[in-house]
């Protein structure tokens, strides 16, 4: 059968691979055939999206609040949905951090610096815990729950980037 007749299939190439195309001999049949690669152009979004990915897994440790924070938000839905009354069982655990602030200043009395550190951190940590019991039991978007979830992931985002010094 001659290579005029023969019918031409179209082959399948999955999205985001490269494309290899072999263009059709013409003049000698014995010379040796070339391949041209030709790389298949990106779309904008997915630039976009890949520089977004980029950028966020390089700085991945400083994101860490961030992370927990918008973790807690589905994680507390679903415990409302499933058990309101976890948060009941979870409001003792706001006294954790000011009970540690005590236990702390009689066992390592601090300087100024320092307590101010103890302080905010377990005034953070109170508010967080404190939070998350009052989400479970009214659910993550009930009345101001939200504004107090937006200032404790600033307050806790500060607080990571001042600490481990990459703001």
């Amino acid at each position: 059968m001659s290579s005029r007749t023969r019918t031409r299939r179209a082959v399948k190439v999955p999205a985001g691979a490269t494309t290899v195309r072999i263009p059709r001999q013409r003049g000698r049949r014995s010379g040796q055939p070339f391949i041209v690669v030709v790389p298949d152009r990106p779309s904008l979004s997915r630039e976009a999206f890949g520089f977004l990915g980029r950028v966020l897994w390089k700085h991945r440790r400083s994101l860490a609040p961030l992370v927990l924070a918008v973790l807690a938000v589905p994680v507390t839905a679903v415990l409302h949905v499933l058990a309101w009354w976890s948060g009941l069982v979870l409001a003792p655990l706001a006294a954790g951090p000011l009970v540690w602030l005590v236990v702390m200043q009689r066992s390592r009395p601090a300087t100024r610096g320092v307590l101010g550190w103890r302080i905010g951190l377990a005034l953070l940590a109170t508010a967080a815990t404190a939070w998350l019991a009052l989400a479970a039991a009214f659910g993550p978007l009930a009345g101001p729950l939200e504004l107090v979830w937006l200032l404790t992931l600033f307050g806790a985002q500060t607080a990571w980037l001042v600490v481990r010094r990459t703001h």
